[in-house]
């Protein structure tokens, strides 16, 4: 077959492929435009997930009529001065989203500038673009997309739903509104109700309302600089966190993107909190000269390339990973709020059966019997609450406290419950601490700092315990033995599929040697050799705490259990456990009396 000259219709299609994937996508553009346009509200419209109607309106400063014209031509813009693509200031710059748009779809384009009598408004359909007319609009610019992919057919059947694409067009908009909540968005369709994000000048503010309440209660604030990088924004609190990286949002130079070394940094931040099956919810402003990170990698300008990538991260995991040693004695406050609302539907079945009983309308012939079945939603609320036989003896402890003691940030012990559970008394509240998640984090950070300092202390064993084991487990924790013995873990080879254990941490006192290296093999199956050594050895220095803490199910004394608060006092990142498990959640007394109605 002879080369031939594509039509440039056939080309504005096959180029309009790269930049629109989704009406996602396209409301992405256009938003990017209104913004880059100084627009101060945007407010977006969609039907049918944005396959049939895309309207995007602006207060901006709106374009001119020659300018309208030119706007729907294939690399035409008027946000680069000049030929340097290292100089970009704004978060559109390619000239390619309008007539790609066009390309595709019915593209009605209406604009209004201060310096024009009236507005004027442009069609471009399936590439087909018609004259400047006159048109009625007070300001700013309204932009429709209307029967998108019409033109290419094939592209519709990879759409998803409406609800889906929906969600799509929600969640780049929420982004875009995190990263300016000086303007107002509202976003409306059919597949939601209207949502409206007021102007603000309070960055935590907009991102709560985005987020969430739970994200605004429990959020720390960032801020490092750097050799001209700067690092800004909010970390939720590790006991906040989900089950994948949908709740993390980075953002360089106002322009959100899904970059590998900003998520790899902030996985390196949170590695001494979390497990590597939780992360965290955060929102991160990079900001740095337009020269020293490439936007032009890919037509969605989602991805990014920074000129000095290891500067960038070093200041991310030391931003994150300060702040995270500042408010380490803090624990998510969903926790005192989850425990409220779990106790709410038991009081409500209980008010409303006692109101019941009392109630003159009551049917005759309906004795005590039949309020026994009517009291079967209590019974069924309190279901809820069963957690089958207990770990230890369900016997309480109770004790005076000491007074001096209730004024500490956690409080004078009061008692202890199925011998798991410590309750403490707070000028303001009770406060509940699993003893064992927290005594865990204390041995972590004391085993952390004497490894930093000088080395963990051994003891010998008299007579070396004789582990057998999986032969590849085995061959594992051999292959490890020079790690394991900074932690003072001395273990070698003794025939195929056993290992001899000669020492172990002074630190741990007695533990389950067996059960130790049979968790130590099991985490190492799953480790990347790729990882840096720092946190391989958190790895173990996490799985030894958990071996060497007061386990559940042991009676404390009255002493030892204030001496455990007072440790998670002094101890660093002492609200949350190795795994990222709050270790203590705390009641306010307001929030007890509203159970009750005293409030």
């Amino acid at each position: 077959m002879p080369v031939r000259q594509l039509s440039e219709a056939i080309v504005n299609r096959i180029a309009a492929g790269e930049v629109v994937e989704r009406p996602a996508s396209v409301v992405k553009e256009l938003v990017e435009n209104a913004l880059d346009a100084g627009a101060r509200r945007i407010d977006v419209l969609t039907d049918g997930g944005g396959r049939r109607l895309i309207r995007v309106s602006d207060d901006g400063e709106g374009m001119p009529r020659v300018d309208l014209a030119l706007a729907v031509d294939r690399h035409a813009t008027s946000k680069l001065a000049g030929d340097d693509l290292l100089a970009i200031d704004t978060l559109g710059f390619r000239g390619e989203a309008l007539p790609s748009i066009g390309a595709v779809a019915r593209l009605t384009i209406t604009t209004r500038h201060k310096a024009e009598p009236h507005a004027w408004t442009i069609t471009v359909d399936a590439g087909e673009k018609s004259d400047v007319k006159p048109a009625a609009l007070s300001q700013g610019t309204s932009v429709e997309v209307r029967d998108l992919f019409y033109a290419t057919p094939a592209r519709l059947k990879f759409l998803k739903t409406d609800r889906s694409e929906a969600e799509a067009v929600r969640e780049v908009v929420r982004r875009l509104a995190m990263s300016r909540p000086d303007v107002a968005f509202t976003l409306a369709g059919e597949e939601r109700a209207p949502v409206t994000w007021a102007a603000a000048n309070d960055e935590l503010g907009r991102l709560g309302d985005v987020l969430g309440s739970d994200f605004r209660a429990n959020a720390i604030a960032i801020d490092a600089e750097r050799e001209g990088v700067r690092v800004e924004g909010f970390a939720g609190l590790p006991t906040l966190s989900r089950a994948n990286t949908l709740g993390q949002y980075l953002f360089v130079n106002g322009r959100p993107v899904r970059d590998k070394l900003l998520v790899g940094a902030v996985r390196g931040a949170y590695a001494d909190y979390l497990p590597r099956d939780r992360h965290p919810l955060l929102a991160l402003f990079v900001t740095l000269q337009s020269r020293e990170v490439d936007v032009n990698v890919h037509p969605a300008k989602t991805e990014v390339r920074f000129r000095d990538g290891g500067l960038v991260r070093g200041l991310i995991v030391r931003a994150l990973k300060d702040a995270l040693a500042r408010e380490g004695q803090r624990a998510a406050s969903t926790g005192g709020s989850a425990t409220i609302a779990a106790f709410r539907p038991l009081a409500t079945a209980r008010r409303g059966a006692y109101e019941w009983r009392r109630s003159p309308a009551r049917p005759p012939g309906f004795g005590s019997a039949r309020s026994a079945t009517a009291l079967g939603f209590v019974e069924a609320a309190q279901a809820a609450f069963e957690v089958g036989e207990p770990s230890a003896d369900a016997r309480v402890e109770s004790f005076e406290p000491a007074a001096e003691l209730i004024e500490r940030p956690l409080g004078a012990a009061r008692a202890q419950v199925h011998e798991t559970y410590i309750v403490s008394q707070t000028r303001d509240g009770l406060i509940i601490v699993d003893q064992h998640a927290a005594h865990e984090r204390i041995v972590y950070e004391r085993m952390k700092a004497a490894i930093g300092k000088a080395g963990m202390a051994r003891q010998i064993l008299l007579i070396p315990e004789i582990v057998e084991l999986d032969e590849a487990d085995a061959a594992r924790l051999v292959a490890r033995a020079g790690e394991l013995a900074r932690f003072g873990l001395a273990i070698e080879a003794f025939g195929p599929g056993a290992v001899a254990v000669r020492e172990t941490p002074a630190m741990l006192g007695e533990i389950d040697v067996m059960g130790l290296l049979r968790d130590l093999a099991e985490h190492m199956a799953e480790w990347d050799d790729s990882l840096p050594l720092e946190r391989r050895l958190l790895h173990v220095s996490a799985t030894m705490a958990c071996h060497g803490s007061v386990r559940a199910g042991r009676r404390l004394k009255p002493e030892e259990m204030n001496a455990l608060l007072r440790e998670m006092e002094d101890v660093p990142n002492s609200g949350q456990c190795n795994h990222g498990r709050p270790t203590y959640v705390e009641l306010k007394l307001t929030d007890i009396e509203r159970l009750f109605g005293r409030r």
